[in-house]
C-alpha cells in the first residue's frame, strides 16, 4: 500500500497563495485519494479524436458510449480522480452530476489536420477565471489542464499559455495537468525515450502537479526501463501515462503495475479502455486501475477484480 498522505505530506508551490494553501492541499488530496497517485477518466477525446473513440455500430464499442452522458455514469461510480473535459461538456453534464470530480481541458483541437500538413497548434479555450465561474455554480472543479506539442514551429505559444495558466490555478488552488507530445515535422520519434523525459522536465519548469505523457517505446529495450529516465527528469512532477488505445485489460494493467511499481509513475490517464465497454464492464475495470494505482494491488488481484470475482 502506498503510504496515506496528510497535509503536511503536502508540498505547497510557492505561487498558492496563503489564503488559497488550504483549499491547494484539499484538493491535492482529494486528487490523488490521499496517495499522491492519480487515475484521470479522459474525456477530453470528444474533440481530440472526435467520434471516432465513441461510435463504431456496435463492432467494438459500445453503443452506450454514443451518449456523451456515458462517461459522467461511469465517472460517478468510480473512483477517478476527475474527469477531464472540457467546459462546454462540463457546463452540460455537470448540473446532474454535481459529485464527479473535474478537470477542466483549457485547450483542444481535433486530429483531423496531420503533423505532415501542418506543425501542431492547440490554443487556449476558457481562462482559469472563466473556469472558476463554472466551479461556483456548483462543477466540482479540482484541476485544470492544457495540452503541449513540443517540437512544433508554434510550441513557444503553448509553453507561453501552460505557465500562465499553472500560475493562475495556483493562484485559485487549483491543481495544473500539462499533457506534453512531441509532434511536428521536428520530430522523429513521439515515443523517444530522451525527448519524453525532456517533456517531463519541461513540466517541471513550468511549475505543474503533474505531466501526462506517452509510454516511450524501443526496439531491443524495455519501456518500463526507459521510462526512469522521464520519472526522474520530471522531479517533484508527478508522471501520468497515457492509456493509448484499446488493449487487453489483463495486458493494460500489466502495462500501469510496471509504470508505477517499475518505471516510478504515479498513475495513468485512460479514455478508450475504459469508456469504450459497457457502463457494469467500465466501471469494474475502473476499480481494478484504481486497485492497482491506489492500492497496491497485484495484476492479478486487479483482474479478478475487472472480472467482478
Amino acid at each position: 500500500m502506498p503510504k496515506k498522505l496528510t497535509a503536511a505530506d503536502i508540498i505547497v508551490p510557492l505561487d498558492v497563495p496563503k489564503t488559497k494553501k488550504t483549499e491547494y492541499i484539499k484538493n491535492y488530496l482529494t486528487f490523488t485519494h490521499n496517495t499522491g497517485r492519480v487515475m484521470l477518466l479522459a474525456g477530453d477525446q470528444k474533440v481530440e479524436h472526435l467520434n471516432d473513440d465513441f461510435f463504431d455500430g456496435g463492432k467494438e464499442i459500445t453503443l452506450e458510449d454514443a451518449n456523451p452522458e456515458h462517461l459522467w455514469k461511469i465517472a460517478e461510480q468510480s473512483p477517478v480522480s476527475c474527469l477531464a473535459v472540457q467546459g462546454g461538456y462540463a457546463s452540460k453534464y455537470a448540473p446532474s452530476y454535481p459529485k464527479v470530480p473535474l478537470l477542466i481541458k483549457l485547450n483542444s483541437k481535433s486530429h483531423l489536420v496531420k503533423a505532415d500538413q501542418s506543425d501542431p497548434l492547440s490554443t487556449q479555450w476558457l481562462t482559469v477565471e472563466q473556469v472558476l465561474k463554472l466551479k461556483n455554480n456548483g462543477a466540482n472543479v479540482l484541476a485544470v489542464g492544457y495540452t503541449i506539442y513540443l517540437g512544433s514551429e508554434f510550441e513557444n505559444q503553448m509553453i507561453t499559455e501552460a505557465a500562465k495558466i499553472v500560475f493562475e490555478a495556483h493562484q485559485a488552488g487549483l491543481l495544473t495537468v500539462i499533457w506534453i507530445y512531441p509532434r511536428g515535422k521536428a520530430v522523429k520519434d513521439e515515443k523517444d525515450a530522451h525527448l519524453i523525459a525532456g517533456a517531463c522536465g519541461l513540466a517541471c519548469a513550468l511549475g505543474s502537479d503533474f505531466v501526462k505523457v506517452n509510454y516511450p517505446q524501443k526496439e531491443g529495450a524495455k519501456s518500463e526501463e526507459i521510462f526512469k529516465e522521464a520519472v526522474k527528469a520530471a522531479g517533484r512532477t508527478g508522471v501520468i501515462t497515457a492509456g493509448g488505445s484499446s488493449t487487453d485489460p489483463k495486458k493494460f494493467l500489466e502495462r500501469l503495475h510496471q509504470q508505477i511499481n517499475v518505471s516510478g509513475a504515479i498513475g495513468s490517464a485512460t479514455g478508450r479502455n475504459i469508456h469504450q465497454k459497457p457502463l457494469a464492464a467500465a466501471i469494474n475495470f475502473c476499480q481494478a486501475i484504481a486497485a492497482v494505482t491506489f492500492n497496491d494491488a497485484s495484476v492479478d488481484e486487479a483482474y479478478k477484480i475487472y472480472q467482478g470475482k
